[in-house]
């Protein structure tokens, strides 16, 4: 058998990953962006990302290139579009499978080809390099769908946390405001939440409830879903 038998003469493009990593600051919506250090658009601001090895998935890549470049570890990734206008990248054909994440704000650094790593809330982002911008938007739109069909928080709350405080993660989310009240009752009437003998005081006049997850139940709505209206 030839070596050579099934190695047809079609164009072969490269293929990236990026990720759209968003985190909640306790206020607002934060994305996770690396400032480029190499050309193309040295010195703009981009999601990490990069092209992948031969021999891995593209989310194997996807997780490699986010701790190379943010020093960002173990995230959960989801893959929600592929982007392959042809001229999307100056160098060359390239095919990129987005992926979008969330997680607890931290600490991160840039590495590899990044020259540093920072997060931004997502009002105050700065125009992207290649096509993110659009890439930004695509990823909002989908975690603002999501939000309706499977629990959020969990990945992005402390462990112990107020009513407010998920309300406000809510609100920073889908930018809107909701009666404290209804949101609460719907809230506790999904059973999501385990409501703790703690308070904490947010205010030195005010006592809030603490409450946590009810993991058991968040991992059945986030496996099977469910429908949440506002």
């Amino acid at each position: 058998m030839s070596e050579n038998q099934y190695c047809y003469k079609y164009p072969h493009p490269a293929v990236t990953t990026d990720c759209v990593i968003f985190g909640f600051d306790g206020k607002s919506l934060q994305v996770l962006l690396i400032e480029r250090g190499i050309d193309p658009y040295k010195g703009r601001w981009a999601f990490p990302g990069g092209f992948l090895n031969p021999d891995e998935s593209a989310e194997e890549g996807a997780l490699r290139e986010l701790k190379e470049e943010t020093g960002l570890d173990e995230a959960y990734i989801e893959q929600f579009h592929t982007y392959t206008t042809p001229d999307r990248d100056p160098r060359e054909r390239v095919i990129t499978i987005a992926y979008y994440a969330l997680v607890r704000i931290q600490d991160v650094c840039g590495g590899d080809d990044a020259a540093r790593a920072k997060w931004f809330p997502i009002e105050d982002v700065p125009q992207l390099a290649f096509d993110h911008d659009r890439i930004l938007r695509d990823a909002t739109r989908q975690l603002r769908e999501r939000i309706h069909f499977k629990p959020i928080g969990f990945e992005l709350l402390p462990e112990k946390f107020t009513m407010k405080d998920l309300q406000l993660l809510y609100e920073a989310i889908l930018d809107v405001k909701f009666d404290r009240r209804n949101f609460s009752k719907k809230m506790m009437h999904y059973e999501l939440l385990n409501q703790l003998n703690e308070t904490t005081w947010p205010t030195p006049k005010r006592e809030a409830q603490l409450y946590s997850f009810n993991k058991e139940k968040y991992d059945e709505f986030k496996k099977k879903g469910f429908m949440i209206e506002f």
